[in-house]
């Protein structure tokens, strides 16, 4: 597997994101500057520069043309992909945990943790598809605001993750208890509210149609489940932290990374930290293989729309971009969805019998 080393940012890597066509890269890290590359070559295009925190999440718009990104310096900026300034600055509360487009990229939704006096919050703000200018169409008073207070015993519940589910029927929210609550991004009701997980959900990754998703956990499981009915299909246990998981548009594959913690990084070589990316089959849950180069717990990962290469970030502050071999791409699926010409569905030895 071919891999490309991107070296743009200076501290460790939160996000990795391709946009919609697959063509184009969107990266996040502690240094206060998202990237774009190019996906085929690894080329920078440019940087956004304006934040004065860590970028923990960013989105783009389906047609690649405006990027929203939420920093720890307690703001949301809306950028113009094409020229790399800031159209518009969102203020809140606290530091923004999470961003997330709506359908039609006319309005988005955030998440931010509390801080002193403020309990975490989630907004939904209005932006005008097409708008690439800074006027009177962005409003920073959201058009909805829902508090997420503390928990009767007191202990105060942050969310870690926001996202929208198909047609904007709902919000979906996970936090670092372990929960996913679902919002009604109109009225603001709590729709429903599950636990899969023990411990904090570090990330959420949908499917294409966004008919599932996956979470990973600090509890050293990655969860597959249906986004319909809220079922839980399949578990991918692991001997370390999953810090994020994604599936493959193209094979039933599921991809983890996660490692040991960022604290004890220093004391841990490569072989033993368990840095690489783990390939998992998605429905027999078993592994198949691993991808290994990075010197910290990765952090983020994405596989491209086109199927054709993957992107990881980690604690070292770099970010891989893996082309898949030809081998891999060629692979067959154990058991097909379909017969192939020529094959009738029954076993010759059978037949003789």
């Amino acid at each position: 597997m071919r891999p490309i080393l991107l070296k743009g940012h200076e501290r460790s890597i939160t996000v990795v994101k391709y946009n919609h066509d697959g063509d184009l890269l969107f990266t996040g890290s502690k240094d206060h500057i998202p990237s774009m590359w190019r996906a085929e070559s690894g080329e920078r295009i440019g940087t956004f520069n304006g934040h004065k925190g860590t970028i923990w999440d960013l989105d783009v718009d389906r047609f690649s043309t405006r990027l929203i990104t939420a920093s720890a310096d307690a703001s949301v900026n809306l950028w113009n992909c094409e020229t790399g300034e800031i159209i518009h600055t969102f203020t809140h509360h606290g530091p923004v945990r999470g961003v997330a487009w709506a359908d039609g990229s006319d309005m988005f939704a955030t998440i931010n943790d509390p801080f002193v006096d403020h309990n975490a919050q989630i907004s939904i703000y209005d932006a005008p598809s097409g708008v690439l200018e800074d006027c009177d169409a962005f409003s920073d008073i959201p058009r909805l605001e829902i508090d997420l207070p503390k928990m009767p015993d007191g202990k105060v519940v942050k969310p870690t993750n926001i996202v929208w589910l198909n047609l904007n029927e709902a919000l979906f929210v996970t936090f670092d208890n372990g929960a996913i609550r679902l919002y009604d991004p109109f009225s603001g009701e709590e729709i429903d509210e599950f636990f899969p997980h023990e411990k904090k959900i570090n990330k959420v990754s949908f499917n294409l149609e966004k008919t599932l998703f996956i979470t990973s956990s600090a509890d050293f499981t990655a969860k597959l489940y249906d986004v319909v009915d809220l079922h839980h299909l399949k578990t991918y246990k692991t001997d370390r932290p999953v810090n994020h998981a994604v599936m493959s548009e193209h094979k039933d594959h599921i991809l983890l990374g996660g490692g040991q913690e960022a604290m004890s990084v220093t004391t841990t070589s490569g072989k033993v930290g368990k840095f690489e990316t783990r390939f998992f089959h998605l429905v027999y849950e078993e592994e198949f293989g691993s991808v290994k180069g990075h010197f910290g717990p990765i952090n983020a990962l994405a596989i491209n729309p086109n199927g054709m290469n993957y992107a990881s970030g980690a604690e070292d502050g770099y970010i891989r971009l893996h082309f898949f071999d030809k081998s891999y791409l060629d692979m067959k699926d154990p058991v097909p969805e379909a017969l192939q010409d020529g094959e009738d569905g029954f076993n010759t030895e059978e037949r003789k019998e």
